[in-house]
């Protein structure tokens, strides 16, 4: 029975690589993988999902215009796919959403998406909202803070290295942008910097 799984967590917990993974199972046995990235997200390639461990895929882009269900029903009417893996996740609308449970119940094909969950204010995506909505299944991939802690929130950091407390939600970055954090460390940055 198919279902949707959303993959959440802060950044650095091996999301791209688990998607990467479980393609790469499917894969293995003769079946048929679709991946998809977010557009926006161009810090590798466009059209690629990339892992920090060195390993990539294509992947097809979407984005806010995209409608899924219509892009994944043709593409499974030319090839039968066996699993659909949304990466950067938290991108979606949630329409887009909604669209990939019906890509799970009207079609049968299980999807595999994976996000952060929260911004560097620790407000949640709208992308993110909807899945732990309308997911069939959550799991939470864990990594660490700089304390040993599980980190559950992410920071911003300006050119200094010194927490980010307002702009835009969406700036696409990596490691010299952004930090995982646990939430006690979390509120004291976010709590020094808004003071």
């Amino acid at each position: 029975m198919a279902q949707l799984y959303f993959y959440y967590s802060s950044m650095n917990a091996g999301k791209s690589t688990h998607l990467l993974q479980s393609s790469y199972n499917y894969q293995e046995r003769g079946l048929k993988t679709v991946i998809y990235t977010a557009q926006i997200d161009d810090r590798f390639a466009k059209g690629k999902v990339a892992s920090r461990l060195g390993i990539d895929a294509d992947a097809l882009l979407y984005n806010e215009k995209t409608v899924l269900f219509k892009d994944i029903e043709q593409l499974h009417q030319e090839q039968k796919i066996d699993c659909v893996l949304i990466d950067e996740a938290q991108f979606l609308s949630t329409e887009q959403v909604k669209q990939l449970t019906d890509v799970v119940d009207l079609l049968h094909i299980p999807v595999l998406a994976y996000g952060i969950r929260t911004d560097f204010l620790g407000q949640t995506f709208s992308g993110s909202a909807a899945l732990l909505a309308w997911a069939d299944k959550l799991v939470e991939l864990k990594t660490i803070c700089h304390c040993g802690r599980k980190a559950n929130f992410v920071i911003r950091l300006d050119g200094s290295g010194k927490a980010v407390t307002d702009g835009e939600q969406v700036e696409v970055g990596g490691n010299e942008r952004y930090e995982p954090l646990c939430r006690a460390h979390f509120k004291e940055h976010v709590c020094l910097e808004v003071n």
